[in-house]
């Protein structure tokens, strides 16, 4: 196994093992977030019902900044298309990522909007 191979095996298992204890529910949604290289996508998900509720992000839009500025102003806005659909309380899925820089810009900002987890 080549290293990019390993890697991608790694990151995937830190995901299984992140998505194994972390499940959506109407009241209660999954925030799932995918952070490349470039762009920042966040999802509010129902597991019960295999359902998006809400999205978010930085594909297709003009940002500026740095990729932490970037991943807080999706965090701004996961916030309030969450707060529209009356949730407060949400689950984090961070995935295979750990919970520094960007992704806690992310929460840190989606807290700001009033979401609980």
């Amino acid at each position: 196994m080549n290293e990019l191979d390993r890697k991608r095996h790694n990151a995937a298992q830190r995901a299984k093992r992140v998505r194994a204890k972390v499940t959506g529910t109407a009241e209660r949604p999954r925030l799932s977030v995918k952070i490349s290289n470039l762009h920042v996508s966040v999802q509010l998900i129902d597991d019960v019902k295999r359902v998006t509720l809400a999205s978010a992000t930085t594909v297709g839009q003009k940002a500026t900044g740095t990729k932490t500025e970037k991943a807080a102003k999706i965090g701004a806005e996961i916030g309030k298309k969450a707060k529209s659909l009356k949730i407060k309380q949400i689950v984090l899925d961070r995935g295979s990522r750990k919970y520094a820089a960007r992704v806690h810009a992310l929460a840190e900002a989606a807290r700001k909007e009033g979401l609980e987890f």
